[in-house]
């Protein structure tokens, strides 16, 4: 079993790893605002609706999480004939990486569940779904486009209809001798017959194995049935805060119980996905079961941290991987991908996001009393930081005196910073236009008209402080004294 950092290292292979996905297809709609009153009619709260999004649920989130891993995914499903059927496919298009084949079946309801939300409170979910079997036609239709497996086979079961008892008898006779990842559903896990791993949670494996799952020696007891009875190679409990457990076949195996790795619980939803897809995508990619499964708590992890379905990117599982290395137990250095679904979680929590850049070469006190002033004007401060070429080009030879990983640690380890990400062009403006700070921050050397991005963040009711400047400090002439 490797330790965390050459867990680390088993990320990178993850990239270009084939999995075929095979399940139900759904709709995950958020409905965002605040309550602060209690409706007239009746002793429930009242939400005042701020905004609405939608996004891949069921198996297509699985995919959506195989893709952000960098993972081919083939994704055979079934849609309705209706605009959430249409929805799931015009987002399944967009993500990189991903080949959907899509059975559209007439008449059938594509599902979708609702969520209502007040701040980090989920209020209610309504669910619109069909769950009845698939008509022949479309079943046949939905073997057709099995064809080959490549790497690994991800079965994402929720008990839609479309993963049929002929379905599943047909997704695994393809993956013969490749990884089977199942999460699974229902009492019957025989079903599943020649996976290499299903993953359920505590409830599922209760009712599945009819034995008691309340200590971990129930659990393990239980997982041990399931292998025993229906056929199944190993076991990956999911145990919610209590992390997972990992039960391989066999009376004589060794468990291994995995902590969970979430610093902060923000939202539960996706999580099961984002286990499958990291699990399947590790073990299409060639890295041992315990290792994918630790993997695949780690994303976990980083998921329920997020509001909303979400997925995990590598550079958020390599930071995960490091963060007790990190200075405050936090990382602050991310990636563009990252850094934007971090800014949007703090943007769900009603938080003002402010931005200022430089170099920051020779870190002195002008620059520590910018950002604290920077971050007295907002909730939360991204740095956008140069790029050792960045700052050779715009500074010349013999610069930057830190090399890049250095100048953001030492910004990362400042109180008044919450996040710095590092960016390769001349301007920050690119970083700009994708963060769409609400507070753009600047020294008062400048001018609001020759601040980079000031007419982009003016644009859409965003404002740019000038913050004072602390006399008698330069990083330039700090370097002069020096003689360099």
């Amino acid at each position: 079993m490797a330790d965390r950092s050459s867990l680390a290292a088993l990320v990178g292979r993850l990239d270009g790893a084939r999995v075929l996905c095979v399940g139900d297809a759904m709709l995950d709609r958020f409905v965002l605002g605040a309550v602060d009153r209690v409706s007239p009619e009746a002793p429930i709260p009242v939400l005042r609706v701020e905004r609405e999004h939608a996004v891949l649920g069921g198996a297509a989130n699985v995919v959506r999480n195989l893709a952000a891993l960098g993972v081919h995914a083939r994704f055979v499903g079934v849609v309705g004939d209706d605009a959430a059927g249409a929805e799931v496919m015009s987002q399944l298009a967009e993500q990189p990486h991903a080949e959907p084949s899509l059975v559209i079946s007439p008449g059938r309801r594509t599902t979708i569940k609702e969520r209502f939300v007040a701040g980090a409170q989920q209020l209610l979910r309504a669910d619109r779904e069909a769950s009845a079997p698939l008509s022949a036609e479309a079943e046949r239709a939905l073997l057709s486009h099995i064809g080959k497996v490549e790497g690994a086979l991800a079965l994402s079961d929720y008990g839609k209809g479309v993963l049929s008892d002929a379905v599943l008898g047909g997704a695994i006779a393809a993956a013969r001798g490749l990884p089977i990842v199942v999460d699974p559903k229902g009492a019957d896990f025989r079903r599943y017959r020649g996976a290499t791993v299903v993953t359920p949670n505590r409830k599922e494996l209760g009712l599945a194995s009819g034995m008691p799952v309340a200590s971990d020696a129930d659990v393990l007891a239980a997982a041990r049935r399931i292998s025993e009875t229906c056929g199944i190679a190993n076991v990956l409990v999911t145990l919610s805060e209590h992390g997972m457990m990992l039960v391989p076949g066999g009376a004589a195996a060794v468990s291994t119980h995995l902590p969970a790795e979430a610093r902060e619980v923000f939202d539960v939803s996706g999580a099961g996905d984002t286990v499958v897809a990291a699990l399947t995508a590790g073990l299409a990619a060639g890295i041992p079961l315990i290792d994918a499964a630790r993997l695949a708590n780690v994303a976990a992890g980083v998921v329920v941290g997020k509001a909303g379905t979400a997925v995990a990117h590598p550079d958020e599982i390599l930071h995960a991987l490091h963060a007790q290395e990190l200075m405050g137990g936090e990382a602050k250095v991310l990636g563009l991908h990252a850094a934007l679904d971090r800014i949007a979680q703090w943007r769900l929590k009603g938080q003002k996001i402010g931005f200022t850049n430089g170099c920051f070469d020779l870190l002195h006190p002008g620059h520590v009393s910018l950002l604290a002033q920077a971050r007295g004007a907002c909730d939360r401060l991204v740095v956008g930081l140069n790029s050792d070429d960045s700052v050779r080009r715009l500074k010349g030879k013999g610069r930057p005196v830190q090399p890049e990983a250095a100048r953001a640690v030492v910004l990362a380890s400042l109180q008044s910073v919450d996040m710095v990400v590092v960016f390769a062009e001349d301007t920050p403006i690119e970083l700009i236009k994708a963060i769409r700070p609400d507070l753009l921050v600047k020294g008062a050397d400048y001018t609001v008209e020759t601040v980079v991005g000031a007419d982009v963040v003016q644009s859409y009711g965003g404002k740019v402080l000038l913050a004072d400047i602390l006399p008698g400090h330069s990083t330039s002439a700090t370097i002069k004294k020096l003689g360099r």
